[in-house]
């Protein structure tokens, strides 16, 4: 599973990419309408929007107190040092629970069940390799300290005990949130956007011209975001530290 994740490392900037495209195969329904009567929707927009709301803030949790620099060198994995605190400190891998969330929130969103119970699995089996190949690279670089952080911190299950503290004692940088998350997020809120729009016709009641305006608006707007954030990375006005 080491080499498996090895190679998987290498692909993974494109793995989210590819996944938001899957989003659009056709799939049986995962919330019925026929179990849930005629407002069964609902129940996915709901549902799907708070699970992949939560990833994000994951992510935006763990990015603005304590990045990890674990970005691979040479498509390998790579480690500059071991990050235990901030979010790290509750959960090992707290990145990819955001990413693992994220995913299966718009899954749920698309209202698919081939995508939920089809490719998500294979996104988890994935995961778990490219996590255990990194564990590989940083227990043999950082020994016994990574060997305690294992002991007292879980891979996947994050423990919520001490959050409010560990956000209290640290200092929130947006700016490096932004800055590191804005080609995620831009993907992101385009994908759910058109979800919602072409996934379910009632919400702008099944007028095309209407949905098709508002599809364009929207992305506008997030590409106007995309822009005005790349501007102030690239000008160096805002420093991802």
């Amino acid at each position: 599973m080491i080499q498996i994740g090895n190679f998987f490392f290498r692909y993974r900037n494109f793995l989210f990419i590819v996944l938001y495209l899957l989003l659009f195969i056709p799939s049986p329904p995962l919330f019925g309408e026929k179990r849930l009567g005629s407002d069964y929707y609902w129940v996915a927009i709901v549902l799907g929007l708070s699970i992949t709301v939560l990833g994000q803030l994951i992510r935006g949790g763990t990015i603005g107190l304590a990045y990890i620099v674990r970005g691979g060198r040479d498509k390998k994995v790579y480690a500059d040092g071991l990050v235990t605190d901030g979010i790290f400190s509750h959960v090992r891998n707290p990145l990819y629970v955001g990413n693992i969330l994220m995913l299966l929130g718009v899954g749920v969103l698309a209202n698919s069940l081939l995508y939920t119970f089809v490719v998500m699995p294979v996104f988890l089996f994935i995961y778990q390799c490219i996590v255990l190949a990194e564990e590989h690279f940083l227990r043999n670089k950082f020994g016994n300290d990574f060997e305690e952080y294992t002991k007292n911190v879980h891979r996947w299950i994050p423990n919520l005990s001490g959050l409010n503290q560990t956000f209290a004692s640290m200092e929130f940088k947006w700016k490096r949130w932004l800055i590191k998350e804005y080609n995620t997020q831009f993907i992101w809120l385009c994908g759910i956007v058109l979800i919602l729009l072409f996934k379910y016709p009632q919400l702008t009641n099944g007028n095309d011209d209407f949905r098709n305006i508002l599809a364009l608006i929207f992305i506008l707007i997030f590409a106007g975001y995309y822009f005005l954030i790349r501007y102030m990375k690239k000008s160096g006005k805002w420093v991802g530290e």
